[in-house]
């Protein structure tokens, strides 16, 4: 059972962004930092990934680990209300990821993603991040 009423949940709901999220703003201000300049949510590439780094042909997707149910994870949970909404939605935005990932790749670019888990208190995301760059960066 919900702790709060239908139309406070909806009201909550519909105030998640999909665009410009804390953790995307994160890892554009470190990006940037360490000299790297990119695009936003390109429309003509499939998935309109958050990050673009035409330069090294580099798509970044910064996902939440609650929409995008990431394995193994704490914050990758199933509300109780409605469970089986709820596991179909997932299963959507992790069917629709593997599409655009899939056709990133087929076009020849690198795909990144950073969880949102990996920027909480800790540096591993944004260093993994930066590896995997630097790594494009020779190919």
């Amino acid at each position: 059972m919900d702790i709060v009423d239908p139309p406070r949940r909806s009201k909550m709901m519909s105030g998640i962004k999909g665009k410009n999220t804390r953790p995307e703003l994160l890892v554009r201000k470190f990006l940037h930092a360490q000299g790297y300049r990119y695009r936003l949510h390109r429309k003509e590439l499939p998935g309109k990934p958050d990050i673009v780094l035409p330069k090294l042909k580099v798509c970044i997707f910064v996902h939440g680990c609650f929409w995008h149910q990431h394995e193994a994870c704490k914050y990758a949970t199933i509300p109780k209300t409605r469970p089986e909404f709820w596991e179909t939605k997932f299963r959507e935005n992790k069917d629709r990821d593997k599409k655009a990932s899939d056709a990133l790749c087929r076009l020849g670019w690198t795909v990144l993603i950073v969880w949102e888990c990996e920027l909480k208190g800790r540096a591993q995301g944004l260093s993994r991040l930066l590896d995997a760059l630097k790594e494009a960066s020779r190919n």
